[in-house]
């Protein structure tokens, strides 16, 4: 398994290092590429599997590379795509772009080879399954495609064994059978839970167990 991650803090900005890639290995190899340059990419998967993290984390790394680097959510885009020359633009959410937004984004496919740029988009479904004007579906079908791989139970259970370690908690399996079977299962909510955890502990002055995670339910944490 790889090393588990050492910042996945849910206030910690997305980068490829604060991700658990799993099975996704390939994808953030070519991710890399994309970022300097190697062309278009589109990722897919359900809510919550990492794609918004990814593609933050793509134009982070963009930007900290020297290269203009836009991150745009689909749902907000009213009007044409950046323009600037050599831009990493990254569109989320590619199920809600308007119609006006997918002629723009198809815009942008058309005009990115003279203008050096690349695309790196999220979706919720591989390119032939999306409800979208067959030109551009066909244009995203044409990126390089990857499935967002999710994450096993075990890479889990080491992860919130990883983030309560580092807290000086002791997490019990009861706990964790709990967290996996009824909570959300992204990283960043685990870690949120996790932080809330300890804040009780250290408050209460005991330790973390099943009916301390349900008295903190009971007023009002989110699992």
């Amino acid at each position: 398994m790889r090393q588990l991650v050492l910042d996945i803090r849910p206030d910690a900005p997305p980068s490829f290092d604060n991700f658990v890639a799993g099975d996704n290995l390939a994808l953030l190899a070519a991710l890399a590429q994309t970022v300097i340059g190697a062309g278009h990419l589109y990722l897919w998967g359900p809510p919550s599997s990492g794609r918004s993290h990814l593609l933050r984390a793509a134009v982070s790394s963009a930007e900290a590379a020297g290269r203009p680097a836009f991150h745009v959510e689909a749902e907000g885009l009213a009007g044409p795509l950046p323009d600037e020359d050599g831009a990493l633009i990254a569109v989320d959410d590619v199920e809600r772009l308007s119609p006006d937004a997918q002629i723009a984004l198809f815009n942008t496919f058309n005009r990115a080879p003279m203008l050096r740029q690349t695309l790196v988009l999220g979706g919720p479904a591989p390119p032939r399954l999306l409800d979208r004007r067959e030109d551009l579906r066909t244009r995203i079908g044409q990126c390089l495609v990857f499935e967002l791989k999710p994450l096993d139970d075990d890479t889990r259970r080491a992860i919130l064994a990883t983030l309560a370690e580092r807290r000086g908690l002791a997490l019990g399996d009861d706990v964790v059978d709990f967290l996996l079977r009824h909570g959300r299962r992204d990283i960043t909510s685990l870690a949120r839970i996790v932080d809330a955890l300890d804040h009780a502990s250290l408050e209460q002055k005991r330790p973390v167990t099943l009916p301390l995670l349900r008295k903190l339910m009971q007023a009002g944490l989110d699992i």
